[in-house]
């Protein structure tokens, strides 16, 4: 029975061995979830640790996402290509001030809205602030005809959403609030995609409404305090993702990538000297079997 637990054993861990990076990182949040064991290959296991709350601030680094952006924003500072922009109307009788506090509250519960990032011996490091309270800027636009207010709140939106961020000084979030009517508003908020994503995005919508509907009804927050911050995911992560382990994510992708030629679409354009980031949209409809063959190319390369 030994012997063939064994046999058994190994014969998974060769299969965990081939999996892909993707398909690994699947398995390892499931058995972390589950408190288990991951395994590695060649029969050995490795006890995948538990993000832990960090003890310090000093030198706290970027995760890989973070210092993907980094790095390009030192190629284009002050640059907007990086913004995330939502834009909210909202048509119903709005308390400011409580809106505002919400809005600081999810910003006092979530480090990484209060982080900037320096550079300390050349290398990028988060800097927490300790606090951080942001006044709402609110423009009221009502005294312009119905027709000019809607120009005028688009003219708006557009000139915050290319407005730029300093990583180095931050903060890298803002909002403001355009009054339209007595009961018209247009709520809009950017923030760096370096502390921010789509689902992140969202998440913090979700939070600002739970909070302004109990701080409307005069109740405490309902939010529960957050077990870990991003900083330490970040640290857990450099800690995960480094030496063989690292090494072995860097190789598969390199073999992976190794041999793929340049794609050449019918809509390119030459590239021009400088880059201008400014794109357009050209719908087109593909018939199923070349969707179906996109996908066939897309679990390939995924392995």
């Amino acid at each position: 029975m030994e012997n063939d637990t064994n046999s058994n054993a190994e014969t998974m861990d060769q299969r965990v061995a081939r999996l892909s990076p993707e398909k690994r990182r699947v398995l390892e949040q499931f058995l972390r979830r589950n408190g288990k064991e991951a395994p590695t290959g060649a029969g050995a296991k490795v006890e995948l640790r538990r993000i832990e709350r960090r003890t310090s601030n000093d030198n706290l680094p970027l995760s890989f996402a973070q210092q993907r952006l980094w790095f390009l924003d030192q190629f284009a500072q002050g640059s907007p290509y990086y913004n995330v922009d939502n834009a909210l109307r909202i048509r119903f009788p709005l308390d400011i001030k409580e809106l505002e506090r919400s809005y600081n509250e999810t910003v006092r519960r979530h480090e990484s809205l209060r982080t900037t990032f320096q550079s300390v011996d050349g290398k990028p490091v988060q800097v927490i602030a300790p606090a951080l309270y942001l006044p709402m800027e609110v423009r009221d636009i009502r005294h312009l005809s119905p027709a000019d207010r809607e120009s005028a709140a688009l003219q708006i939106a557009s000139e915050e959403a290319v407005r730029p961020f300093d990583l180095a000084r931050g903060p890298l979030l803002r909002t403001m609030l355009l009054r339209l009517g007595e009961a018209d508003y247009l709520l809009l908020l950017s923030m760096h995609h370096i502390i921010s994503d789509g689902w992140s995005m969202n998440i913090f919508a979700g939070e600002i409404t739970k909070l302004y509907t109990a701080f409307c009804l005069g109740k405490s927050s309902p939010l529960q305090p957050l077990p870990i911050q991003y900083a330490d995911f970040a640290i857990w992560q450099r800690q995960m993702l480094q030496g063989a382990t690292l090494e072995s994510h860097l190789a598969y992708w390199r073999e992976q990538l190794a041999d793929l030629a340049v794609l050449q679409l019918p809509t390119d354009h030459p590239r021009p000297a400088l880059l201008s980031y400014r794109g357009a949209r050209m719908p087109i409809t593909l018939k199923a079997r070349h969707f179906t063959e996109i996908l066939r190319m897309r679990m390939k390369v995924l392995g």
